[in-house]
């Protein structure tokens, strides 16, 4: 009965227990509600992905309504892989949490953020593993409401202006997919997505499908923060409470991708997106654009967290080039990357938590020898930033190098070159920090600092240490990229 009904219950349980947070008037108490939810969640999402695995993609439909005229929840293993990465972030920054929140937020809003919390979560499992457009939409919203509150519980005043900048481009964006859905729901009369694949065809050189692929492109493109359409995310980054930047960064941005794979190769088709529309081309141009601006423009941010969103802008650059390449490698690599990058940077922010805790700031000038005192988050950070950046025995490498491979079998030798530029580039800003924080001296007046608690550095390590394993035997998680890439390439001629 339960393995039956395991793609609703990821919905359903962190729904039900977000009002419950907001209840508990004892902090502790939300926090362990919060906490059992993103365990429980995980367990499900480790169960489904199995399944998926050995059974194939699994379809459910919501109150036994057949489709398409009921809701059915859809996961393949582009999906299971996707839920699997929320589940595991979401269950290792609540233990995080607790120290981190109590920092950054009044006691009176810590109901509030653990609602918030499990209403984002939600969102996000919800739009993995809906089968239905509109119901895409209305999880897209449940998730992106909840992070307009939760950036804005940040501690300083620019946190409500960032909240308020994303709550503007992310209602923009919203409207965009709505219209796009609304014009697909006009010349099909269906919502099911996989209906919807099996209808376009017959009227895809309509002016209406092009415009509504167009709103669909624009609209996820915000979602996701694709370069030019990112300016809402380094504010967000940068003064959003620690765990919120963690959370979001490795979560957000990735279903945001995700939902732009599942519309491109499920529901308009390989021939219409990338042939009819010639969409690879634009999203090849702006992955560049994206992976060099970006990276150079973290090289002279000195605060830490806005250095990271900057590089975040860059990263999603690597997924989206992988996609761009239209090639089952090309997907597979994008989407390798897209798991990798979510381990990454959820430890890298994770570390700058910590390190804000203690120090009260994240600015490189203070955080001069800052390695002799905090010696276990300083190590963390380092082993993240070479994840990063791509050496070898880490991650990070094993995605470049699919990457670099995918692009070479394509024939664009010149994508190759510019993944290792960058990655020079990633080397900059990482060293910067390494370089205050080991080898110089600490400024006179700069206070004795503790190293971070047992509760926030062993979440990183953990991270760290999937890191350093994925890099020495990535087989497991290839061959599951590999799958999910088949699963949404599998139209391509």
């Amino acid at each position: 009965m339960l393995l039956s009904n395991l793609p609703a219950l990821q919905v359903i349980i962190p729904l039900v227990s977000a009002p419950l947070c907001m209840l508990l008037r004892n902090p502790r108490h939300a926090w362990a509600c919060a906490l059992f939810t993103s365990w429980l969640v995980l367990g499900m999402a480790v169960m489904l992905a199995q399944r998926v695995y050995t059974a194939g993609t699994l379809s459910y439909a919501i109150g036994a309504w057949a489709t398409p005229w009921g809701i059915e929840y859809r996961v393949d293993m582009a999906g299971a892989l996707m839920v699997l990465v929320i589940a595991i972030i979401g269950a290792l920054v609540m233990p995080y949490a607790w120290h981190s929140i109590q920092e950054e937020l009044h006691k009176k809003q810590t109901g509030l953020f653990y609602t918030c919390y499990l209403l984002c979560l939600t969102g996000l499992l919800g739009i993995v593993v809906t089968g239905d457009a509109f119901n895409l939409f209305v999880f897209l919203e449940i998730s992106s409401l909840s992070s307009y509150v939760l950036i804005s519980l940040g501690s300083k005043r620019r946190a409500l202006t960032a909240a308020y900048q994303y709550l503007v481009m992310g209602t923009i964006g919203a409207t965009f997919i709505l219209i796009s859905i609304g014009l697909l729901y006009m010349i099909t009369g269906t919502l099911n997505m996989a209906d919807l694949a099996q209808r376009l065809p017959d009227v895809a050189d309509t002016r209406t499908i092009r415009v509504a692929f167009a709103f669909m492109t624009v609209g996820v493109s915000i979602k996701l923060a694709l370069f030019p359409l990112h300016i809402w995310l380094p504010n967000a980054y940068t003064f959003a409470p620690s765990v919120v930047t963690a959370f979001m960064a490795a979560t957000a941005t990735k279903v945001g991708v995700y939902v732009l794979l599942r519309f491109f190769f499920t529901v308009f088709g390989f021939h219409f997106s990338f042939v009819a529309m010639h969409v690879g081309e634009i999203l090849m141009l702006l992955a560049v654009a994206a992976i060099l601006v970006a990276s150079l423009v973290a090289v002279f941010q000195d605060n830490v967290k806005r250095m990271l969103a900057y590089s975040s802008v860059a990263q999603i650059g690597y997924i989206i080039l992988g996609i761009s390449l239209a090639s089952a490698a090309g997907v597979s690599a994008g989407m390798l990357h897209l798991f990798n990058h979510a381990l990454i940077k959820c430890a890298l922010f994770l570390a700058i938590g910590s390190i804000y805790l203690r120090l009260g700031s994240v600015e490189i000038h203070n955080m001069h020898g800052l390695a002799r005192q905090m010696p276990w988050t300083m190590a963390a950070f380092v082993a993240g930033g070479l994840s990063l950046i791509g050496i070898p025995l880490t991650a990070g490498f094993i995605s470049k190098w699919y990457l670099v491979s995918a692009a070479l079998t394509a024939g664009y030798w010149p994508l190759a070159v510019l993944v290792l530029v960058s990655s020079l580039l990633a080397l900059i800003y990482i060293w910067r920090v390494v370089e205050a924080a080991y080898f110089h001296v600490p400024a006179a007046d700069m206070h004795r600092v503790r190293e971070a608690p047992a509760s926030m550095l062993i979440p990183a390590w953990l991270l760290i240490g999937a890191n350093i394993y994925i890099g020495i035997d990535a087989g497991l998680i290839i061959n599951i990229a590999q799958q999910g890439a088949a699963v949404l390439v599998g139209q391509m001629p």
